[in-house]
């Protein structure tokens, strides 16, 4: 254990964030006109310039990678994988990363380098809103996950959702129940969304988010030796949100998209409420035990929720815009 804690102290020194902010019903509107290779006439390089911004990131900051995935998850659980997410506060806008539930995410300025990449290729071609999608899908193979073929043909949003966004993004402490309800309302059944919280393998949680399992006493379903782990990552009740104080869902292939997750959360080691409720629930128990027995399974499932994810009430056609800079609506 002293080894892996050596071992996540360097990393934490780069990592990211991935887990449950502090996670509707919308219809699905413009689906049906998403389609695969949707930039072969207009910008034929447009997913290799992507994936090649993505792996040149991932080598240079493999945390990039992680920001990727939560970055698909933020912006398509908020009414619309529309890349509101990633509109800055200027010009009456306020943005939604200012929201809590945006605790944690960072690299939002590499999104523009990926951006600028193909501007160059392609000026004002490719929507914000498809390359959240991509990156994401160039990630999950960076961090030893399958290969998704996905469609593309979203548009951005003219508009920060900020609003709602904690009423649509589950909460950290939210019950498992409402956490289902949350992604049932937007077209995700109860597999895709454990496979989706499979997602935690390759995240970390900030010791803000879990104190409250660990002070003023151990909560119980805790595994004790974990416990004690815990509370040295988190050694008081009241971590400073800006200190590097973390502890990983995964000790042992942190980096790795894998089953890993639910045999941990199996063995009672989950970092978050809904980690242990996920383990527990009749309704969730026996996909995590299938998940925590076979990864091919858990890869299965995790592929078909992301497809469900990022098709999740697109605005398409003349819908929205495509901006210039991902930071900011376009100029009338």
């Amino acid at each position: 254990m002293k080894g892996r804690e050596i071992r996540q102290e360097e990393e934490d020194k780069h990592g990211d964030t991935l887990e449950m902010g502090p996670t509707m019903m919308f219809c699905s509107r413009g689906k049906s006109q998403l389609e695969v290779n949707y930039y072969s006439k207009s910008c034929p390089r447009a997913e290799e310039i992507i994936k090649e911004q993505v792996t040149q990131l991932y080598h240079k900051h493999g945390n990039t990678a992680v920001s990727w995935l939560r970055n698909l998850f933020h912006d398509c659980m908020v009414k619309s994988c529309d890349a509101s997410l990633l509109l800055e506060t200027r010009d009456g806008v306020v943005s939604e990363q200012t929201s809590s539930r945006s605790f944690g995410m960072r690299n939002f300025k590499y999104v523009n380098s990926i951006k600028a990449a193909v501007e160059e290729e392609c000026p004002m071609t490719v929507s914000c809103a498809d390359i959240v999608a991509l990156s994401a899908r160039d990630a999950i193979v960076l961090l030893g996950g399958p290969s998704i073929e996905m469609k593309t043909g979203r548009r951005d949003s003219k508009e920060s959702h900020l609003a709602v966004v904690e009423d649509l993004i589950p909460n950290h402490n939210d019950s498992i129940s409402l956490v289902l309800s949350r992604f049932q309302s937007i077209g995700i059944d109860v597999e895709a969304t454990v496979a989706l919280l499979g997602a935690h393998s390759v995240g970390r949680v900030h010791c803000l988010n879990m104190v409250e399992r660990l002070y003023p006493t151990v909560d119980p379903t805790l595994d004790p030796q974990h416990a004690d782990y815990l509370k040295r990552r988190c050694p008081t009740p009241n971590p400073d949100p800006k200190a590097v104080q973390y502890a990983r869902n995964d000790l042992d292939t942190p980096m790795t998209l894998d089953n890993a997750y639910y045999n941990h959360i199996l063995q009672h080691k989950g970092l978050l409420h809904v980690d242990a409720e996920l383990a527990t629930d009749p309704t969730t128990s026996p996909f995590v035990q299938n998940m925590a027995s076979q990864n091919s399974y858990f890869l299965d499932q995790f592929s078909r929720a992301i497809l469900l994810l990022s098709e999740t009430n697109p605005l398409t056609a003349d819908q929205g815009q495509i901006r210039k800079d991902c930071r900011y609506v376009n100029p009338n």
